[in-house]
């Protein structure tokens, strides 16, 4: 009998290491003076003393958040450097909406086999996102588990860490009746709804992700691929102007029907004015395709917002004037009387 080895039950060794190779140059790129290890530790060390002495009761803020099937769509375009912008945002979103700043992210990579060109091509996405939000990507891991993954498959999991003032923590409990909902465009469907996308481009509607529809700019694929944004600029933007922020919601998965209710105190609703943003032809499109009701659409996707401010009427202007170099900002709604509910209307 021959003699065995790890790599004929499907794992590579040396395949990791020569991912560790290619990547960190980029890696490091992203490094705040804070980190203290280097790859290949079997931990991240970051040194917290400089960043806490700013705070005086500071709180730290975690969020874990994966690409989901959206890595499908990028194996079918062989495309692979978005998804690693999508993993970042997705998570340092969720903690944005705190009031907290993002200062470290770890990644988690796993597939069915590994390919040390394609993880190069994923944390390029991650690298780039990182550097421009200003985020240390202190460590990371790749995981080759043949059979528990199908040949091509990728996961993708992230995790950030920021930090918030305590008392300057964005709970959603000085909501109120009477105030605006402002809304901040998305870019398509970031990494919410792909399940539901690909029944309807590639089952129903029959389409590949190379063809071309008239109302898109771009190819199926490179439409769905469009990377998610991350709304860190816009957040600090909004708060170093002095805003007394009443609540922030990042619409992800459930739209703004589900998302909002999750910071709205009891005894408040919210109501949205239908057509009160530009429509993305995507979800036009979509809906045609499968002839979706408005109120599933809602539920599933974005509907180009990506996230919302809860202000008072008087902060409107000086948000807009804030944010008047990064994004539009439409007024899409109010708060009413009712109990976490949003009716578009």
């Amino acid at each position: 009998m021959s003699k065995l080895d790890y790599k004929s039950a499907g794992v590579n060794i040396d395949a990791g290491n020569e991912v560790v190779d290619r990547i960190k140059d980029g890696v490091k790129s992203t490094f705040a003076p804070n980190v203290l290890t280097g790859l290949g530790s079997f931990g991240s060390l970051y040194d917290l003393k400089p960043i806490l002495e700013n705070y005086d009761h500071p709180v730290m803020v975690q969020s874990i958040d994966g690409v989901g099937t959206k890595t499908i769509i990028a194996r079918k375009m062989k495309k692979f450097d978005t998804i690693g912008i999508d993993l970042l945002s997705a998570a340092a979103n969720d903690i944005l909406v705190m009031g907290a700043r993002p200062l470290t992210f770890l990644d988690y990579i796993a597939n069915d086999k590994l390919k040390p060109e394609i993880v190069e091509e994923i944390v390029s996405g991650m690298v780039k996102a990182c550097k421009e939000t200003g985020v240390s990507l202190v460590g990371g891991e790749t995981a080759e588990m043949p059979d528990t993954y199908l040949p091509g498959e990728h996961d993708l999991v992230g995790i950030v860490t920021g930090v918030v003032e305590k008392d300057k923590i964005i709970t959603g409990e000085n909501i109120r009746p009477g105030q605006v909902v402002l809304g901040f465009p998305s870019n398509g469907l970031h990494t919410n709804g792909y399940s539901f996308a690909r029944k309807l481009f590639f089952e129903i509607g029959g389409y590949d992700v190379n063809d071309t529809i008239p109302e898109l700019e771009k190819s199926v694929g490179l439409t769905l691929l469009e990377p998610h944004i991350n709304y860190t600029n816009h957040v600090f933007a909004a708060l170093g102007a002095g805003i007394d922020m009443k609540g922030i919601a990042h619409i992800t998965g459930g739209g703004l029907v589900e998302n909002i209710p999750r910071i709205l105190p009891d005894g408040c609703g919210v109501e949205i004015r239908k057509g009160s943003w530009p429509s993305l032809p995507v979800f036009d499109v979509m809906q045609s395709i499968g002839n979706v009701d408005d109120d599933e659409m809602a539920r599933a996707f974005n509907m180009g917002i990506g996230m919302v401010f809860i202000v008072d009427a008087n902060d409107v202007v000086t948000v807009k004037d804030a944010l008047k170099d990064l994004t539009d900002v439409f007024e899409i709604g109010f708060v009413v009387n009712g109990e976490k509910h949003v009716s578009i209307k």
